[in-house]
């Protein structure tokens, strides 16, 4: 399972066609089909262990192995929802780094389409929450994104930030490495023990402000 995503990340980037139409790369574009679908359904079924010690949230779909200008997309990821709306924020793994060095971290985030004009202030809520070890920040502002650690003093900055409208956006994040020798259930754990440290942080974004 794990080889399949591996091997998949190699491809990031490149230009995928219809093999019917790819002419003397009809062959080629099918291997990269091939791979695309077999990495998307192993990380499919790792969120699928992940989420059945957790069924009380419902898995997404995951996204697709490529985008809409047809390259090739191989970091997946998946959104869970538990409560409330699919405008609010939710709970999302997410496939990340290269074949030498990659991934999944568990955050706090929403989906960019689904958003209202809610959506942005109960995301923020999240910086309510006291930073604890495990955990980062991943900051947004003018299109582009920047890794924070999760300190207090950052945490206050960040406070001070989104309320001058300096950033745009803060998710929390909990990465687990995935390393040659880890089994899926082993993945499956990291995640379990990312979750008790990322929950309270979707908790704070269910609480309504006080009138």
């Amino acid at each position: 399972m794990l080889n399949e995503i591996r091997n998949y990340l190699d491809f990031a980037g490149l230009q995928y066609r219809n093999p019917d139409k790819a002419g003397e790369e009809r062959e080629k574009m099918l291997e990269l089909r091939h791979k695309g679908q077999e990495a998307r359904k192993a990380f499919t079924e790792l969120a699928k262990a992940f989420q059945a010690s957790h069924p009380e949230w419902q898995l997404q779909q995951t996204s697709q192995w490529m985008n809409q200008a047809q390259r090739l997309r191989p970091h997946f990821w998946v959104y869970l929802q538990r409560d409330g709306q699919v405008t609010e924020p939710m709970l999302a793994l997410r496939l990340y780094g290269n074949p030498s060095d990659f991934g999944i971290s568990l955050e706090v985030s929403f989906i960019e389409r689904k958003k209202d004009e809610q959506t942005l202030g109960k995301q923020a809520k999240v910086l309510e929450i006291p930073a604890v070890e495990g955990i980062y920040y991943l900051v947004y502002y003018n299109g582009q994104s920047q890794r924070w650690e999760a300190n207090e003093e950052n945490r206050q900055i960040l406070i001070e930030k989104m309320g001058s409208q300096e950033i745009r956006k803060v998710l929390v994040k909990a990465d687990v490495p995935v390393t040659a020798n880890l089994s899926e259930e082993e993945i499956v754990e990291g995640l379990l023990k990312s979750y008790a440290k990322i929950l309270p942080y979707y908790l704070a974004t269910r609480k309504l402000d006080n009138p």
